[in-house]
């Protein structure tokens, strides 16, 4: 398995022997706890041909982590959806029952809209 390579910077080639090479690392965002966190949950059905979602929006953190609560909140409802950009989609009306798991979770949780 090849060993993944950072993103070297502004170098080709150096004969100094004390020579470290500059990574760029600043796309790395740390997770905050989640009391730490305010989502806004709401319904949505613009441009979606009619059908209704439930969004999960303000989640500031890791792809991964956000793809992971995307996966438990979309298995607590049993329906699909996705979780990209800073927000969760969760196919249906689902918002009271996303809301609770989010506040079982610890999230700050507010009810976005209507």
């Amino acid at each position: 398995m090849a060993k993944k390579q950072k993103n070297r910077m502004n170098v080709v080639y150096s004969t100094n022997p004390n020579f470290s090479f500059d990574t760029d690392d600043s796309d790395e965002i740390e997770t905050p706890s989640a009391h730490q966190q305010k989502l806004y949950v709401s319904l949505d059905k613009k441009n979606r041909g009619g059908k209704e979602v439930t969004l999960v929006e303000g989640f500031v953190g890791t792809d991964d982590d956000l793809k992971d609560l995307g996966k438990l909140l979309k298995s607590k409802c049993g329906v699909g959806g996705s979780a990209k950009d800073g927000e969760i989609i969760v196919q249906g009306n689902f918002r009271d029952k996303v809301m609770a798991e989010l506040t079982k979770l610890n999230y700050k949780v507010v009810r976005k809209g209507g």
